[in-house]
């Protein structure tokens, strides 16, 4: 699937790879990890120029049945509306100390 373009925000933030501040693109994608009794959810963004990511905090420590099924299958799935709303969500971006453009 090719990915088409997400973002109508520019997103930018110190990148670890560059080491300065730089664009980031909102790849889509989200990574989900299950810890015990918990789960963590991002959404992964990536510096336009050397491509180092960085996860944005969707939910963090919550316990699975604190996310509706329906949600957590479109994060599963990679859902790409589901990715772009976050993306395009200012609250959100600011939450993760994004600074936007």
């Amino acid at each position: 699937m090719q990915q088409r373009d997400i973002n109508t925000v520019r997103v930018f933030h110190r990148c670890g790879g560059c080491g300065k501040k730089q664009e980031f693109i909102n790849t889509g994608k989200f990574r989900v990890n299950a810890n015990g009794n918990s789960v963590d959810v991002w959404l992964i963004y990536r510096c336009k120029k050397c491509k180092h990511s960085w996860n944005l905090t969707i939910y963090e420590r919550v316990k699975p049945k604190r996310i509706p099924p329906e949600l957590y299958e479109l994060f599963l799935d990679n859902d790409i509306e589901t990715a772009c709303k976050y993306g395009n969500d200012v609250d959100f971006l600011k939450k993760n100390r994004a600074e936007l453009k």
